[in-house]
Formats: C-alpha cells, sequence, structure tokens
C-alpha cells in the first residue's frame, strides 16, 4: 500500500473515526501526527500511541491559523476529520458550523497552499451534501446538491473550497461522503442516545420523529478499509479531484434500532414514545429522513462492507454497552 512511505496529518485524531484512522495508520507503519483541540476527541482514544516515536500529538485548533500551519509541518499527506458532527446544533446555533467547519478547513487549506510537502487532502464529507437526494441510492454524480441543515451546508462548502484550492493551488483533493458510522468511540450518533435514554429509564424511550427514518448504517472498520482504498487508488492516480460515497448496501428505519437497543440492554416491556417530529415525520428540522447512498464506484476498487447496517448497528450497540459499564467501573 502506497499510503506506508507517507507522513501523515489526521486532524480530529482523536475523535472517533480519526482515532480508529490512526491506529490502522500506525500499524501500517506510518509517520503519524495528530492536531485535535480535544473538545470532541479525547486523549483516551490514542493513548497507545503516544510514546511511540513514529506518533506526535499536537493540541491545536483549526480556527487558529498558526495551529494550522504547525499541523502541516513536515507532512506529505492530510485527512482531515476535525468538525463538529453534531447536526442538531445547527437548528439553534448555526454559527458553530461555519466555525468549525469551513473557517477550520479555510484555514487547513491555507496552511497546506503555503506548505512545501503538504499537498493531498482526503476530507471527511458527509451524505448530508446531497440533502433530500430523489434518487435512490444517490450516487456521486447527483446534482443538484441541495443541503437541508448547516451541517451539511458546510460540508459541501468545505468541498467546493477544498476543490478550488485543487484547480488553483495546485492541491490534491479527495472527497469522502459518508453514510452514518457506527462503533467504538462514537459519542454522537441516535445509539448513543437511546442507551443514555434507557439507562435513565429502562421502561420508556423517547423516539424523535415518527420512527420511519431510515438511513445507512457503515461499522467502523468498514469505514476504516473504506478510507484507506480510496485514498490508495487516489494516490496511485493521476487525478486532481475525486469523490466517493461510503456507506453500506442497504437501510435500516429508527424504530428497528430501538428495538435492537433494547434487545441488547436486554429489557423487557419498554414503551415507545415517537416525537411525531417535524415536516413529515424528521427527528428535527434539517433531518434528511431517507438516506441511502450508492457504493459502486468505491465498490469498483475492490472495497466491500463486511456488515449490513443491521449488523453495524448490534456490533455497535455492543461496543457501546461494553465502553459504559467499564467506564463505570473505573
Amino acid at each position: 500500500m502506497n499510503l506506508k512511505k507517507h507522513k501523515v496529518l489526521v486532524t480530529g485524531g482523536a475523535g472517533f473515526i480519526g482515532s480508529h484512522l490512526v491506529d490502522r495508520l500506525m500499524k501500517l507503519g506510518c509517520g503519524v501526527t495528530v492536531l485535535d483541540n480535544l473538545s470532541q476527541g479525547s486523549l483516551k482514544n490514542v493513548e497507545q500511541w503516544l510514546e511511540n516515536k513514529r506518533f506526535k500529538f499536537l493540541k491545536g485548533d483549526l480556527k487558529e491559523p498558526d495551529d494550522a500551519m504547525g499541523g502541516v509541518k513536515g507532512v506529505d499527506l492530510v485527512f482531515h476529520l476535525a468538525a463538529n458532527p453534531e447536526v442538531r446544533v445547527g437548528e439553534t446555533d448555526p454559527i458553530v458550523h461555519f466555525r468549525e467547519n469551513l473557517v477550520a478547513t479555510f484555514n487547513l487549506l491555507e496552511a497546506m497552499r503555503k506548505s512545501e510537502s503538504a499537498k493531498t487532502l482526503v476530507f471527511a464529507s458527509t451524505s448530508t451534501v446531497y440533502g433530500e437526494a430523489e434518487v435512490l441510492p444517490t450516487p456521486e454524480d447527483y446534482g443538484p446538491s441541495v443541503p437541508i441543515s448547516t451541517y451539511g451546508a458546510s460540508k459541501l462548502g468545505c468541498e467546493a473550497l477544498a476543490f478550488s484550492y485543487a484547480h488553483t493551488f495546485g492541491l490534491r483533493v479527495l472527497a469522502l461522503r459518508f453514510a452514518n458510522v457506527v462503533g467504538s468511540r462514537a459519542t454522537h450518533n441516535v445509539l448513543f442516545d437511546f442507551v443514555k435514554k434507557l439507562e435513565a429509564d429502562p421502561k420508556r424511550l423517547e423516539i424523535l420523529g415518527d420512527g420511519t427514518q431510515k438511513k445507512s448504517y457503515l461499522y467502523i472498520e468498514d469505514c476504516i478499509d473504506a478510507i484507506l482504498c480510496a485514498t490508495d487508488a487516489f494516490l496511485r492516480s493521476e487525478e486532481k479531484i475525486e469523490m466517493y460515497n461510503v456507506g453500506s448496501f442497504d437501510q435500516l428505519r429508527v424504530d428497528r434500532i430501538a428495538k435492537i437497543v433494547v434487545e441488547e440492554m436486554g429489557l423487557k416491556g419498554v414503551k415507545f414514545v415517537f416525537t411525531s417530529g417535524v415536516e413529515g415525520g424528521r427527528g428535527w428540522l434539517g433531518d434528511v429522513k431517507y438516506m441511502h447512498l450508492s457504493v459502486d464506484k468505491l465498490m469498483k476498487l475492490g472495497w466491500k462492507p463486511k456488515y449490513d447496517s443491521e449488523g453495524a448497528v448490534r456490533l455497535a450497540v455492543r461496543e457501546l454497552l461494553k465502553e459504559r459499564k467499564s467506564a463505570k467501573r473505573a
């Protein structure tokens, strides 16, 4: 794999997806720098690498241009995963997504423009850039992209900025549009919310929306496999920009997820209380009710997810419960 010879920066590398990517890159033998402000991530996620000579941790914030410049120093490949991952915050405080996503990405791109070595960017984008897609499964060339959340809009803006830097300043940019990724170390998703609610009241579960929301869920290790597969192919190519959807083959309804969580927690007689939601049963304003990405393009590179949506969710719930049990013991 071409990645072995690269010196890599992972922004947001102490977070959920970022730390799993760091684990894999370190095992591949890469030199890895992590830049993270620890607002969402945790040093515990990368503590096994802190004493390794190939690993460097920088506590910094991409909203600060100097921190961005420090992050790209001496690296040639950047995985940009730093962002505010909470879609719902856009309904009450939209400036968060502007600052944490757009401003941070602009500063990183500026640092790469000025860098002598950091010229390839792998950007963690999202399925929400498509908005309410009329074509399911949704291919990468679907358009126009009309996001319905400030989170999706900010990520689409980040893609546009990055692509413009590729054409204007000679960077190379790979955008990966993720479905809902689940697994260990996650702290923001429907599984996490359901488990917390049921721990507080094991007889009642409030479910945002009407329960018929239907989306794709991808297990974290399948996601990391996809990132590495797409990145390796991109590094071998001569393309200036490229994009891939990263998701599973199928979809899963929210009410089914609730049942899986209840089963894995060993609970009985739980009453599901649906809020009915907004705008036709969405969980919140900006919630894309139906999402299913086409992954045909990525599969042509040889990648294939090991788990379907239900398998990914069930395994992720088990890992989450194990983590929470260990945390309580500590």
